[in-house]
């Protein structure tokens, strides 16, 4: 299935904040995800499907390096490839930029996550002891170099 990805702003707060919810039992706020996009601290790129909002990432861009925020595809839309289409977009932003690194974490237990990040050339560097909040699970670090 083909999609269109585009960069979201301060009118889809109230589907975000709803998918956010949905994905993760520690989430963000509106407040949280305002700010990021007033301030342009950060990037969010997202997928509709009739109006709805099926999928999201969101990510930092400071000078050279790129992090990877949040990532998240509802329930109802998981294993069609919207991961692989907003993390690809992503990096199409990175590339645009001159973006030459990123990294992200994830938490040891969320496999599909890990199978993706994996599958666009991310490398593990490091694990966060009980990082998430939430589960208190580790985290695993990766990085990714843009070659140009």
């Amino acid at each position: 299935m083909e999609v269109e990805v585009k960069e979201l702003e301060a009118s889809d707060l109230d589907d975000l904040v709803e998918l956010e919810k949905r994905c993760f039992a520690y989430n963000w706020t509106r407040e949280q995800f305002l700010m990021g996009l007033e301030r342009k601290v950060f990037v969010i790129l997202g997928i509709r499907l009739d109006e709805r909002l099926a999928g999201y990432i969101a990510f930092s861009l400071i000078e050279d390096e790129m992090e990877i925020l949040n990532l998240a595809v509802h329930p109802d839309f998981r294993m069609l490839g919207f991961g692989a289409a907003l993390l690809g977009s992503a990096f199409g932003v990175c590339r645009d930029r001159g973006v030459k690194k990123s990294f992200l974490d994830v938490k040891v237990s969320n496999e599909p996550a890990i199978h993706l990040y994996r599958k666009f050339g991310y490398k593990q560097i490091g694990v966060r002891k009980k990082y998430y909040p939430d589960t208190k699970e580790d985290a695993l670090l990766f990085r990714y170099d843009f070659a140009y």
